[in-house]
């Protein structure tokens, strides 16, 4: 059996142009690159799954190619890489200092990536500090971290910093329907748009959940199977129990509930997605804020057609009740009961056609 590669190694980028949703970052580099401004440190730091290691590895391989004619060459003896997790200590950094001493034997300069640089240990970062400064001709220090705030200022005012954001949905979106259609694979818009949304601004984790998705249900990503196989609350959940809500049915909307904690979600989970679903009705009644809906295409029809039944004082009282409740919820000592006289209350909203002015939770 030949061996699988994960679709975040298979797909990792290989040139800035690959690079997804940081255009403003791989623009910079190029720029600097070609008119000899590069920085000898610099500091990536973002979020995970964003594409900082890799930009980091495509920058080393940039910098090497002047002057050479093989395009795929990718001096893999010019890049050291370190994992400062597990390489912390002051006898680590004075190993990596002697190594920078000595030039390349082949292209122009010698890239360190320190990944993870946050953990490294405060004598580790003492000890660091006049090379980072005043490194040789021929080395370049590329530190990557998620968390910039652990570093100490001595290390941030030595580097030119980048700050890497996270990878938009719409963004996520097209580059996991780009893997999909290499792979032959049918999809679903909603069904990307699910697995992007799940993946929260990492890349890689839209790309490890899109594997783990298309093992379950084969070459057609489907909404339906994809909600299955993710257990995540679908938008029709949140549509169907506004309907009832809008229609003042409470038993059904007791009975509705009861069947989402059956289906094992959480009733916190499900009482902030629906405040987040009233927030999406209302962008959704005004073209203006319609750009503010990150949804698919069968998603935003739904939307729209609801949102003209609900009225925008309907709305707003919903989100500040179904918001009270979400705060409410942790400290409450019968948490089903609390989301249940949530529901109640929105449903009571405009009972007879009248409106009620409710306190909230």
């Amino acid at each position: 059996m030949e061996q699988f590669v994960v679709s975040a190694r298979k797909y990792r980028p290989q040139t800035f142009k690959d690079v997804v949703g940081q255009q403003a970052i791989t623009n910079t580099l190029l720029n600097a690159i070609e008119s000899n401004h590069l920085a000898q440190a610099l500091l990536f730091t973002g979020p995970r799954g964003v594409g900082k290691t890799t930009c980091a590895r495509i920058l080393a391989r940039k910098i090497n190619q002047e002057g050479y004619d093989d395009p795929y060459e990718d001096f893999a003896f010019n890049v050291f890489e370190l994992d400062a997790a597990s390489n912390n200590s002051v006898d680590d950094i004075r190993n990596l200092i002697d190594q920078v001493r000595i030039p390349p034997q082949t292209g122009k300069y010698k890239v360190y990536i320190i990944d993870e640089v946050h953990m490294l240990s405060q004598a580790a970062f003492n000890a660091f500090l006049k090379t980072l400064e005043e490194p040789p001709r021929h080395a370049i220090f590329i530190l990557a971290t998620t968390e910039k705030h652990k570093i100490i200022p001595t290390i941030l005012s030595r580097c030119q910093i980048f700050d890497f954001k996270r990878i938009t949905v719409k963004d996520a979106k097209n580059h996991l329907a780009e893997v999909a259609a290499s792979q032959n694979i049918t999809f679903e818009d909603d069904a990307l748009h699910i697995i992007a949304q799940k993946a929260d601004g990492a890349m890689r984790d839209a790309l490890s959940i899109f594997d783990r998705v298309v093992s379950f249900c084969g070459n057609n990503l489907t909404r339906q199977a994809v909600t299955e196989n993710l257990n995540v609350l679908d938008f029709e959940y949140y549509v169907k129990v506004t309907d009832l809500i809008l229609e003042n049915k409470i038993p059904e909307l007791l009975l509705a509930y009861n069947d989402i904690l059956a289906k094992g979600f959480d009733g916190h989970h499900f009482v902030s997605g629906l405040a987040s679903h009233f927030r999406d009705l209302l962008v959704s009644k005004n073209p203006a804020t319609l750009i503010l809906l990150e949804a698919g295409e069968h998603a935003q029809k739904l939307y729209y057609d609801q949102a003209q039944k609900a009225s925008q004082e309907f709305l707003l009282q919903g989100i500040t009740v179904a918001n009270e409740c979400d705060l409410k919820y942790k400290v409450s000592q019968n948490q089903r009961l609390l989301v249940e006289l949530c529901l109640m209350q929105l449903a009571s909203i405009t009972f007879d056609g009248e409106k009620k002015k409710l306190s909230p939770l």
